[in-house]
């Protein structure tokens, strides 16, 4: 295997192995603690922009194939694993590292994963580079020349283009903002009737098709910066019911007049317990997210839904008197634990 050299914009440097594309990638150096779901993940758009980081010790151990693909293509450009398998298996027919060289994605293994993560969750989330070509000199180099997440709009790059799913129940318009598939399919096995528009449709565009109901997706960058997003919402509140899950749980807050804060290191993987505030209840969830929304200010007729048991960020809101609320994790948690898919049921059921 080739040497390759993984970089952070601190002067981090941790010796690796090729194990699909060579070349040389830079972007916001991030990790996930799930253990399954790996190509889920890199097919995730919300990943757009993003090295992930696999802090599980052995990824790619059952295979890779069409359907865990959450969308047409992988998002995050460099894949980082302490091991990594290449046999098919119960995901699919080829194996991991033949399915990222397939793709072009730079993946590396043999990295210290524990001591990288540990840097991240000291120091926070930051930028970093994958490089089969350059010394790590000249990689830091341009890791520190690369722009940061912070202040960037990157539905538009992820998008996909108008489409439908379902033939019958309410008609639900859904922004997408980097959908991933599996919550197009959780909402229709919800019972929904689905228009997708792309991230930038208008609010008097989505109201022209007079649908029942608005969702508003996951995606990718800085939730402050997607502004054609976030006045879309402002438009279409009190007109039509709404709810949005991680980025378009962002999206609605600032619609709302809230804001939305940088994490030192995100969420993201399969174990994330959120405390249900009207029952107590604990829910283990799916969340992929980089910035939440601040507690403050809270303005008039907005409730805080949920809170995270790990840093009591806000997870969840709700406007009673305009029909509106969100959540920041994956109802569809696909893969991950299946406590939060009632979400997508509760909010097609209340349009009917």
């Amino acid at each position: 295997m080739a040497r390759a050299v993984v970089v952070t914009e601190d002067g981090l440097v941790l010796e690796a192995h090729s194990v699909a594309a060579p070349g040389t990638v830079l972007g916001e150096m991030v990790f996930t603690t799930g253990m399954t779901g790996y190509q889920e993940a890199v097919t995730d758009p919300s990943y757009h922009g993003q090295i992930l980081t696999f802090a599980a010790p052995m990824i790619g151990n059952y295979g890779a194939g069409p359907h865990s693909m959450e969308s047409d293509r992988p998002w995050t450009p460099g894949v980082i694993m302490a091991r990594a398998g290449n046999r098919a298996g119960t995901g699919g027919t080829t194996g991991w590292c033949d399915w990222l060289t397939g793709q072009g994605i730079v993946a590396v293994e043999g990295v210290d994963t524990r001591r990288l993560v540990r840097h991240l969750r000291d120091r926070g989330a930051m930028r970093g580079g994958i490089s089969t070509e350059l010394s790590a000199a000249d990689l830091i180099d341009r890791v520190r020349a690369h722009p940061t997440l912070d202040g960037r709009d990157l539905t538009a790059e992820v998008a996909g283009p108008a489409r439908t799913m379902g033939e019958s129940g309410p008609r639900v318009v859904a922004i997408d903002c980097g959908m991933k598939r599996s919550i197009a399919t959780g909402l229709v096995r919800a019972g929904a009737r689905l228009d997708i528009l792309p991230a930038g449709t208008t609010a008097d565009e989505i109201l022209a098709r007079d649908p029942d109901g608005i969702f508003v997706s996951n995606g990718p960058g800085d939730p402050a910066a997607v502004t054609p997003v976030i006045e879309t919402v402002r438009g279409l509140l009190g007109k039509r019911p709404i709810f949005g899950i991680c980025l378009g749980h962002q999206m609605l807050s600032h619609a709302l007049g809230m804001a939305t804060e940088r994490l030192p290191f995100g969420h993201r993987g399969a174990n994330h317990p959120v405390r249900r505030i009207e029952d107590d209840r604990v829910e283990v969830t799916v969340q992929n997210h980089g910035f939440a929304v601040a507690a403050s200010p809270l303005p008039d007729g907005v409730q805080i839904t949920r809170r995270s048991l790990f840093d009591d960020s806000v997870e969840g809101i709700a406007v009673p008197e305009i029909t509106a609320s969100s959540v920041q994790y994956h109802p569809e948690a696909s893969p991950g634990p299946h406590d939060a898919r009632y979400l997508f049921a509760t909010f097609i059921e209340a349009l009917r």
